[in-house]
């Protein structure tokens, strides 16, 4: 049954008063402006967003009581990862906020690598998390959350008009967004068990496979999988490595500092494979799942978080890592990260037994593999509307992404769009929010997924962003926050605060920059410090200069003048740290790139022995060598060619073009 719903109230947060230009220009059509089927991460933030366009809008979900559940890991964020979390965040979505308000252990990934790579990562309370983000929701005008199954699609003069439900019931709505996960035709492997389900205990949605392969869309099949869950009681830490959470933890969302987040942050633990353990899969493949995907039903699963079946294939002489993660403060749950498996029971228990520190670790539930069908994304307008139904949308693992962050990242820009669309007459003149690759990550992904597709289940990483130096979490408000608001899903308490952040950087970065003083008066007062490589033999350098280099940080400016430091915010630190440190680096990496999409014509030496090229990864070798590019241009449009092996490559062709333009001289000369 329909919900009552209130006005958002976040932390103290007013209701929604910002007036955009997506004014209502009609009454609705149907019962509903916009209805997003499918309560996971892309659809939570789907209709939040819809909702705060002022579309009247309808969650449908199987069960109210999974809306916002973590399917699989207990986390959020990580490397480009966590950039996808802050700006879902800049754009007053809902992952931040909730996320934050649910962590149990925060930490920083690649913390010694520079601000551009760095990724920030919360485990975070599954049950915490779960009520959280549905209290959000409820509190949201415009937005009513539906219990039930949705069997297909309306559609009327090829447009989207509505849903069925299990019941025969039809709701109508102007617009439609599918946020279905693994749940469409989904299939539960374990051993040579299989059971319709998307995820344990929630059945399939197998009407729709038909209605859209019907409608012309291209699908296919993908795989993901989840690996065992222990008791923490029945684990060993005594000889296992912890890892501490950082203190003070960092939050995800530009509304929260430390002091908002849980005080009692736990630890996680590392253990790992053993020979014993690679030795008991090798010897139970044959009893693996016959998937739909993949080669020779081995399934398609996801490249950079592979089952343990597939590292030991891949890498038979290794042993890999698995940490060992709570899923929550009153839960004796623990995650083994790092060992997805689709082996039967009796397997599995064979396997954990392998392990250091949980030779008597009690499975609760035993891991699974699911595979489910997926639409080819290149179908899909930078909206995510799709090209063959007007009125209807995509969001999540249906475009072949993986992830909470991903499906997250696609909710929020289909969810404005539908409602958008919808409040605007429907029409396809309707105001657009659209992010392209230099806006953020998730205009690289959406980018990304619309011009070459997704064979494998996506997931984003920093070496896809061209810009990621101009792409950091710490300026993720600051790239989007203005453009929301100017659209009108930002409202005016988040707005205000981004206001106040972007005053305090402008007043601090004055400060440093007019902190002048010379390279002898800063080597007396820095412990330890020489200024190197300088043209002159005693330079004036500005403290914001000085901010630029890597031996300096906020504390030792501080030595010399605590004006500079006090009551300047981490997050204001962060972003001046980053702007000094990657001030000419940005501008010449911008350059590069755009010279090697213009010379995109160039071609590649003939007989290119790709594995003998040290920059490329073996991904992207693998790639090169399958589909064996003969320009430049063709090898920018293969998936999975970072930025950086692109410059080395365009070099390479530059150098190949003078050879062969010189043999041609010579020639010629001859003749």
């Amino acid at each position: 049954q329909t919900q009552p719903v209130m006005m958002l109230s976040v932390a103290g947060r007013k209701a929604f008063t910002h007036n955009s230009h997506l004014r209502r220009l009609s009454t609705s059509l149907g019962q509903y402006d916009v209805i997003v089927i499918g309560g996971g991460h892309a659809g939570c933030e789907a209709s939040a967003a819809s909702a705060r366009t002022g579309a009247k809008t309808a969650l449908v979900t199987h069960k109210i009581d999974t809306i916002g559940v973590m399917s699989c890991n207990p986390s959020f964020g990580g490397v480009g990862k966590g950039h996808l979390v802050k700006e879902i965040d800049a754009l007053d979505g809902l992952m931040g906020i909730t996320a934050d308000k649910a962590g149990i252990h925060f930490r920083i990934l690649n913390e010694t690598k520079g601000p551009a790579v760095q990724g920030l990562r919360c485990q975070a309370d599954r049950q915490i998390y779960k009520r959280e983000m549905k209290r959000s929701l409820d509190r949201i005008e415009n937005l009513d959350i539906l219990a039930g199954s949705v069997e297909d699609l309306v559609i009327k003069d090829g447009k989207v008009t509505g849903i069925i439900m299990e019941n025969g019931e039809i709701i109508r709505a102007n617009c439609v967004v599918l946020t279905t996960g693994t749940f469409l035709s989904g299939v539960i492997h374990l051993g040579n068990e299989r059971t319709a389900a998307g995820r344990i205990g929630d059945k399939a949605a197998t009407g729709l496979s038909k209605t859209l392969n019907d409608a012309g869309f291209a699908l296919a099949r993908l795989k993901t999988g989840t690996p065992p869950r222990l008791s923490s009681k029945t684990i060993d830490y005594s000889e296992l490595t912890i890892q501490y959470p950082d203190n003070p933890p960092v939050p995800f969302s530009e509304l929260h500092t430390p002091s908002d987040l849980i005080a009692e942050q736990l630890t996680c633990w590392l253990t790992r494979t053993t020979e014993r353990t690679t030795e008991i899969v090798r010897d139970n493949l044959e009893k693996l799942p016959v998937f739909d995907s993949g080669e020779d039903g081995e399934g398609q699963g996801p490249r950079y978080c592979p089952s343990l079946e597939v590292k030991v294939k891949r890498y038979p002489e290794r042993t890999h890592h698995i940490w060992l993660e709570p899923e929550g403060l009153d839960d004796d749950t623990v995650y083994p990260n790092g060992i997805s498996m689709s082996l039967p029971r009796e397997v599995q228990t064979e396997v954990i037994k392998s392990i250091k520190g949980l030779e008597n670790a009690k499975i609760t539930q035993f891991g699974y593999a699911v595979e489910y069908d997926y639409v080819d994304p290149r179908q899909l307008q930078p909206t995510l509307e799709t090209k063959n139904i007007p009125g209807l949308f995509f969001a999540g693992q249906i475009n072949g992404t993986t992830g909470y962050e991903e499906a997250g990242a696609q909710g929020i820009i289909a969810g404005i769009n539908a409602g958008s669309k919808s409040i605007n007459g429907n029409n396809e003149s309707y105001p657009k929010f659209i992010l392209d690759r230099g806006d953020g990550y998730i205009g690289v992904l959406i980018d990304d997924l619309l011009t070459r597709g997704a064979n494998e289940p996506y997931r984003m990483f920093t070496s896809r962003a061209e810009f990621r130096l101009s792409l950091r979490q710490d300026n993720a408000d600051l790239r989007l926050t203005k453009k929301g608001y100017d659209f009108g899903i930002v409202d005016q308490f988040r707005y205000d605060t981004f206001l106040r952040k972007q005053e305090k950087i402008s007043e601090t970065s004055e400060k440093l920059k007019s902190k002048v003083l010379s390279a002898k008066e800063w080597e007396s007062m820095i412990p330890n410090f020489i200024v190197r490589n300088s043209k002159s033999q005693n330079p004036k350098i500005s403290a914001y200069e000085m901010l630029g280099r890597s031996d300096i940080d906020w504390p030792l400016l501080g030595l010399v003048d605590p004006e500079l430091v006090n009551e300047v915010p981490t997050p204001v630190k962060l972003f001046l740290r980053s702007e000094a440190l990657y001030k000419d680096q940005i501008n010449t990496h911008k350059t590069k790139i755009t010279n090697a999409r213009k010379d995109e014509h160039l071609s590649l030496p003939e007989n290119i022995d790709y594995d003998k090229l040290p920059f490329l990864s073996r991904e992207e070798t693998e790639k090169l060598k399958k589909f064996k590019p003969q320009t430049l241009g063709q090898v920018v449009r293969l998936e999975g060619i970072t930025p950086a092996s692109l410059v080395l490559l365009h070099a390479m062709c530059r150098t190949h073009k003078k050879t062969l333009a010189k043999e041609e001289m010579y020639s010629e000369i001859e003749m």
